[in-house]
């Protein structure tokens, strides 16, 4: 239990700052900030492993990750 509320509140942070760093306005509820923080998370993460890394992706990679699925979000709709 204490580690999904860890991952909620490690998402809602990554979202946030994806969403404070990212140009223009970005529209999102709380449960679509959490979504994106962690979406990020796992995209980073993926990334991280196809460049054949084994070490955890950090906060930076993460935030980088959920900004990209916004523009992504953007592009195809």
């Amino acid at each position: 239990m204490v580690r999904i509320l860890g991952v909620l509140f490690s998402g809602f942070l990554i979202g946030l700052l994806a969403r404070w760093f990212y140009p223009g306005s970005v529209h999102l509820g709380l449960i679509a900030t959490i979504l994106l923080g962690v979406g990020g998370s796992l995209l980073a993460e993926l990334v991280a492993r196809k460049q054949g890394s084994s070490q955890q992706v950090g906060c930076l990679a993460s935030v980088l990750g959920a900004m990209a699925l916004i523009l992504i979000g953007r592009l195809l709709g």
